[in-house]
């Protein structure tokens, strides 16, 4: 959470940029000040299992983050968090699940799939890539969030612009990747960045 705090904060004025023409031009500040409250409500409680640690986070989210990233954003991280359960270590194989379950509950909250120039062009791919690595992961979320440039919104905000969305880099399939991207540092710090998920 700390890695992805860092991300937004550093990516914040971009995200925002990439919502301009396509959305209500706060994507970067909204998650900036949810990752900003996230961080100090971490700082604050200390949970030590990571379910704990993901569902707090989640909660955060959802009260502090505007518009619909923070409701998507928290039932990812809360529902990847209840999965963990109460588990004091997790392993790469159950962080996986966690998050395939986290992306199913995105996906039924925002009824979207993948092609609808969503956050979810980047976590299906981005999670599917993490049997392999974290980084592959963070890589192929990133690959996901670029090629929804030529696709047109069917699903949010962007989608009433209808055509005039094509062109344009989804900004919540950004920041999903900036989150996957996040993992994947936060792995290689802590030794693991290579091996599966």
């Amino acid at each position: 959470m700390a890695a992805t705090a860092a991300a937004v904060e550093r990516e914040a004025d971009r995200l925002t940029e990439l919502d301009s023409p396509i959305g209500d031009a706060d994507h970067g500040s909204n998650l900036l000040r949810g990752f900003t409250a996230v961080t100090a409500a971490l700082e604050s409680e200390r949970p030590d299992r990571p379910g704990a640690v993901l569902q707090l986070a989640g909660r955060t989210l959802i009260s502090t983050v505007g518009g619909a990233s923070g409701p998507l954003y928290g039932t990812l991280l809360r529902r990847a968090g209840k999965e963990l359960g109460e588990a004091a270590e997790v392993s790469d194989e159950e962080v996986r699940k966690a998050l395939y379950a986290g992306v199913g509950a995105v996906a039924q909250l925002g009824g979207a799939a993948p092609g609808d120039k969503t956050m979810l062009d980047a976590l299906v791919p981005g999670v599917a890539a993490l049997s392999t690595s974290y980084r592959a992961a963070g890589n192929a979320a990133e690959n996901g969030a670029l090629a929804t440039v030529p696709l047109q919104a069917r699903k949010g905000r962007a989608s009433y612009l209808g055509e005039r969305s094509i062109g344009h880099q989804d900004p919540g399939a950004t920041s999903s990747a900036l989150l996957l991207g996040a993992l994947a540092d936060a792995a290689e710090t802590a030794g693991d960045g290579e091996g599966g998920a």
